[in-house]
């Protein structure tokens, strides 16, 4: 091979081979975070803030927790799990995929009744009032078997006495996001969300608070599913007091 070439042909190797470690070190460097629907909004603020200070990529996924938990165990790529209740991380926990050191209760939250904003109506959230005098229509939230505000849902209307009344009406949906747009876009009468989902959109108004005694408590706990020194440092900066005014900005409550 000529000198010339050969001098080439060696830069060229060299060149490559240095993008290769700097995509590398870009991926070792990369976090993935698993966070239930209804935290979007303030996660996606948080990603910003961490990207911006610690030039660390942070990568997301939005899901239903019951969703997440499923791809997690499956061998999804996730550093760092957010669930919007207990018992999804109390499942991976006991799958051995997150360990009881490894996981907080972090934020708390309320339970609502929603409608479109040019259609409101108002409820009395107690066991003499008969929801079906004011809601004709559908009545929307996450899946009652498995997505957690479903399942906190179906917890306060039958404490209510509600259940029977408005199960027909019932849509249920993937996650607590597509219930809110659904509301939202009219298709449905009602909706149960979180308080902090209501409180994202301008098309929707609170008709009802559900007493907090009609269901167990609304907890996030936020875990790690891969221990490194990258996913540790994000699960320690969402604790941080710069990441608690985030969440309280956005209405969550925050535990620790």
């Amino acid at each position: 091979m000529p000198t010339m070439m050969k001098k080439t042909y060696l830069c060229a190797v060299a060149f490559g081979a240095s993008l290769l470690m700097q995509t590398h070190a870009v991926a070792a460097d990369a976090i993935t975070v698993y966070a239930a629907a209804s935290l979007t909004n303030a996660v996606n603020e948080l990603d910003v803030i961490y990207e911006q200070k610690n030039k660390t990529e942070v990568k997301t996924s939005y899901a239903g927790s019951s969703t997440l938990a499923k791809q997690i165990e499956a061998g999804a790529p996730a550093d760092v799990f957010m669930s919007a209740d207990v018992q999804w991380m109390d499942y991976l926990q006991n799958k051995q995929l997150v360990a009881p050191t490894d996981r907080i209760n972090l934020l708390g939250n309320r339970l609502v009744v929603i409608t479109p904003k040019d259609r409101p109506i108002k409820l009395k959230m107690d066991k003499s009032f008969d929801p079906t005098q004011v809601i004709q229509g559908k009545l929307c939230t996450g899946d009652t078997k498995s997505v957690p505000v479903g399942k906190y849902a179906k917890q306060a209307l039958t404490s209510l006495g509600w259940w029977d009344k408005v199960q027909p009406r019932l849509v249920e949906t993937e996650d607590v996001r597509a219930a809110l747009n659904f509301v939202a876009r009219g298709e449905c009468q009602v909706g149960i969300v979180y308080a902090t989902d209501a409180a994202i959109s301008k098309d929707v108004v609170v008709a009802g608070i559900f007493p907090e005694n009609t269901h167990p408590p609304i907890i996030y706990p936020v875990g790690l599913t891969k221990k490194n020194a990258e996913s540790i440092k994000f699960y320690k900066f969402l604790q941080s007091g710069q990441a608690k005014t985030i969440f309280k900005k956005y209405g969550f409550s925050v535990l620790q």
